[in-house]
């Protein structure tokens, strides 16, 4: 097991003393990596940090299983799979891309077609799943596709039937295509959803709903025996993981909502940031440092949460985005050799829309009991129309934040209006939000979890915390299950 000591003792330096020690510190504790600006200087990472991660990285050997990661060699342990998320936008083991980009031909041929109107006038599309199956695309659809006139796209995760009616409300049956996101097309909440877009279509007058059904899935066969036709079908691989099955045929609503290109720019940016991982020096690899600074602060600081905080409404979406990304990925109490992890894993990842927050949660972050390392996510380029003072009044509210958490102000004689400063903060500047940059970015937090999971001793790619909800929650819909009097109680009262 990896020796954290060196990490543990690490002592907590004011901000302010870290930058007026070190008239550098900007420099040394920023960079610039595919049209993104990353500055850690408000941290407290120091030299003697990252040097004490990069002997953990030694130890952990982070190269080693880097190299495992775009080779394709099997690093989910618990399942015994590779992990191949990297193939799907060029980077990894041969075969895996050439699989990889077969797979996308085929989605492509699909989405020609679709606009050559071979399944008819298509104007709406209504993607089912749930977990990555729906959020990676809901984000990449609502950052890119606001201007966009190809396809009106509705994406629906909850079981609960509001949010179809809410689709059904927009669209039109006989104009609508379904697609259903399910890794194993035995998803309750996806598969019941599906079965009620199918009963909408037929009351809707559509002849043969299934005719503009689209599955996205890893197993064609369970598609098929469901009813959709084998063209109509549009395999991933099964070593792709749920949350990071964006860049695959789960991608699908985005490439019709925002056209193939698009969807390829998407692919390159993050090709870009896998080669900037896997090629650059721990102490100027931008994910690398990243997850240098979160295990600062779980694990020599006791910090339990992170919050990001997007100065941007199209990336409004991204902190929901991010929580099952790393909670999902990192939130295990095990090690790879199964044994307990005996310290903090992953932090709870919370947060929301930049100047909404500072008048929501910000009181807080500056002046509550809690060490809360936060995440700026701003972009230059203005993209609304209105006069740019909309554009600077929301950069200078995030800057002025930032620059206001860690300074601080002394009040000795009204604590009340003191703020005690010294509260870290990363900032993010994109020069612009556009498919490429975006791809970036979602890989930048890709491999950022993957370090932490690998200097953790977990595996970041199974996620076995969520099936025991889902065995009760199908117990109970049979009238079954070992349930407590509460539950009973609760179950008894719902449905009598």
């Amino acid at each position: 097991m990896a020796d954290w000591s060196e990490i543990e003792a690490l002592k907590r330096i004011p901000l302010t003393k870290l930058f007026a020690d070190d008239p550098e510190r900007l420099g040394k504790y920023s960079a610039d990596v595919s049209g993104i600006h990353f500055d850690w200087s408000k941290t407290h990472l120091t030299d003697e940090a990252i040097k004490a991660f990069e002997k953990l990285a030694k130890a952990s050997d982070l190269a080693g299983k880097r190299e495992a990661l775009f080779t394709g060699q099997v690093i989910n342990v618990t399942e015994n799979r590779a992990v191949t998320h990297t193939a799907e936008r060029g980077e990894g083991a041969k075969d895996d891309v050439a699989s990889a980009q077969a797979l996308h031909a085929r989605m492509r041929a699909l989405i020609d077609a679709i606009e050559a109107e071979a399944l008819g006038p298509i104007r709406n599309i209504l993607h089912v799943g749930i977990g990555g199956s729906a959020l990676g695309p809901d984000l990449l659809v609502d950052a890119l596709g606001r201007d966009s006139n190809r396809y009106d796209v509705a994406i629906v995760s909850n079981v609960d039937g509001l949010a179809l009616e809410e689709a059904f409300k927009r669209f039109d049956p006989s104009a609508t295509v379904l697609a259903i996101a399910s890794k194993t097309f035995t998803t309750t909440e996806t598969m019941l959803n599906a079965e009620s877009v199918v009963e909408w279509m037929q009351a809707g007058g559509v002849e043969d709903p299934y005719g503009r059904v689209v599955a996205l899935t890893a197993d064609p066969d369970k598609a098929i025996e469901w009813g959709v036709d084998e063209t109509r079908v549009l395999p991933f691989a099964d070593t792709v993981g749920g949350r990071y099955s964006l860049w695959s045929s789960i991608g699908f609503p985005a490439a019709m909502a925002l056209g193939w290109d698009a969807f390829s720019e998407l692919l390159e940016g993050a090709a870009e940031m896998d080669r900037h991982f896997r090629l650059s020096a721990l102490h100027e690899n931008v994910p690398a440092l990243a997850a240098f600074t979160d295990l600062l602060y779980t694990q020599a600081f006791g910090c339990e949460t992170r919050g990001v905080f997007c100065y941007d409404e199209r990336l409004r979406l991204l902190p929901s985005y991010l929580q099952q990304l790393e909670m999902e990925s990192n939130g295990k109490g095990a090690t790879i050799e199964g044994k307990p992890v005996g310290r903090p894993t992953a932090p709870i990842t919370w947060g929301g829309v930049g100047t909404d927050q500072q008048h929501a949660v910000f009181q807080l972050l500056h002046q509550g009991t809690h060490l809360v390392p936060l995440e700026f996510v701003g972009v230059i380029e203005q993209a609304d129309t209105l006069s740019e003072d909309h554009h600077k009044t929301l950069l200078n509210s995030m800057f002025a934040q930032g620059a206001a958490l860690m300074k601080g102000k002394e009040n000795p004689d009204d604590l009340a209006r003191a703020y005690p400063g010294d509260r870290p903060s990363t900032t993010l500047l994109l020069d612009e939000l556009d498919a490429r940059t975006l791809g970036a970015l979602i890989a930048y937090h890709e491999h950022r979890v993957f370090v932490s999971g690998v200097l953790l001793g977990i595996n970041s790619f199974d996620q076995f915390g969520v099936e025991l909800g889902k065995e009760m929650a199908k117990a109970a819909a049979k009238g079954g299950g070992d349930f407590d009097a509460s539950t009973q109680d609760l179950i008894k009262r719902a449905f009598g």
